[in-house]
């Protein structure tokens, strides 16, 4: 199975998220370490949870790690890629922008209710067509009720843009026992101390030390 067909097979998926009449659906996708999903757009915000595995959504703002217990919002027609760390288990819900009102505009990290959390697993065990009256058209109705009650968390991690810093970023939280001192990271990337806090501070929007 290479690459040419992975590429298709997602493909496929934003066309028929482009196609689906429901006001939600949800999905669910594994992906190995390393894998990245090629940036892409589609009319339907999402809300991205790695039940097992951490993912990393880049956009043109900045990229985002999404912590344990917690949920990505990505707003409709955003562009964004996937990074896959470890194997990914990772469970979407695609909402149609108007289905709800209060809709976040802007990429934020929220905390999962268990509520949410309970209904995600079950969504995407359920068909795609649906009725509203039906089962499953009374859970997606009930997402749609806690979208807007899900917390938002100030502590979703901004990660840099710059592939070798963000791979001194993702070596420290496989294994941050090890610490991270400024000298030696700056010293990897052939910078000075000055230089190096300028840098991070600019890809990330806070300090080393934070």
């Amino acid at each position: 199975m290479g690459p040419a067909w992975t590429l298709e097979a997602h493909d496929r998926i934003i066309d028929r998220l482009e196609n689906a009449r429901g006001p939600v659906i949800a999905k669910a996708s594994e992906y190995p370490d390393g894998y990245v999903v090629r940036p892409h757009r589609h009319s339907r915000a999402q809300l991205i949870y790695a039940l097992a595995g951490v993912v990393t959504v880049s956009t043109a703002t900045g990229s985002w790690m999404v912590p344990p217990d917690h949920a990505l919002w990505v707003p409709a027609e955003l562009e964004h890629s996937v990074t896959a760390s470890g194997h990914v288990s990772m469970r979407s819900i695609y909402v149609k922008p108007g289905a709800v009102s209060e809709l976040p505009r802007e990429t934020r990290v929220v905390g999962l209710t268990d509520l949410m959390r309970s209904l995600m697993l079950e969504a995407v065990r359920l068909p795609q067509n649906y009725e509203a009256a039906s089962r499953t058209g009374l859970i997606m109705a009930l997402i749609l009720e806690e979208i807007p009650n899900l917390p938002e968390r100030p502590l979703g991690l901004p990660f840099p843009a710059d592939p070798r810093l963000a791979n001194l970023c993702r070596g420290f939280l496989d294994d941050p026992a090890t610490g991270a001192s400024i000298d030696d990271w700056a010293g990897s990337l052939g910078m000075s101390r000055r230089s190096f806090t300028r840098h991070f501070r600019h890809e990330t929007g806070i300090s080393l030390s934070a």
